[in-house]
């Protein structure tokens, strides 16, 4: 089966990001790598050398959480919406509390997380970074 390993992008706080969801997730990364180790970095402006061109978090089961930080000068804009979600699964409704009451400081709650008429626990919301995250613990009765 594929694996599906969300991607996100920033607009110059990708690390400050990650830095973040390491804090909730736990773990290492297994690489940063900033613009100024790429071929022709030394064409960026100085204020986009130390920007990060890729990120990497295991968050769990084999699944990673990536990330770079967008170029302006290479004509590069990065427009937050709803359009994207990370779903998290979590093992248990303290995992579920734990990950959704860490990643949503300074963030802004669209659902609380609570039993949901379907039957799991479940809630979303916007981090502080603009990212949308759903967090759910499903139910015996519930299939994903």
């Amino acid at each position: 089966m594929p694996k599906i390993n969300p991607y996100l992008n920033f607009d110059g706080n990708a690390e400050e990001a990650f830095i973040f969801y390491k804090s909730v997730f736990g773990g290492e990364f297994l690489g940063v790598h900033k613009m100024d180790g790429a071929p022709g970095s030394e064409q960026l402006p100085e204020n986009e050398r130390n920007r990060i061109m890729h990120i990497s978090l295991p968050i769990g089961n084999g699944d990673i959480l990536m990330a770079s930080d967008i170029i302006p000068s290479a004509g590069h804009t990065l427009e937050v919406g709803n359009n994207n979600y990370i779903s998290v699964f979590a093992d248990s409704r303290e995992e579920a509390d734990r990950l959704f009451n860490g990643l949503s400081v300074g963030g802004v709650i669209e659902m609380p997380l609570e039993d949901a008429f379907w039957g799991d626990y479940f809630g979303a919301f916007a981090d502080k970074y603009g990212v949308r995250w759903m967090i759910n613990f499903p139910s015996q009765e519930a299939t994903m």
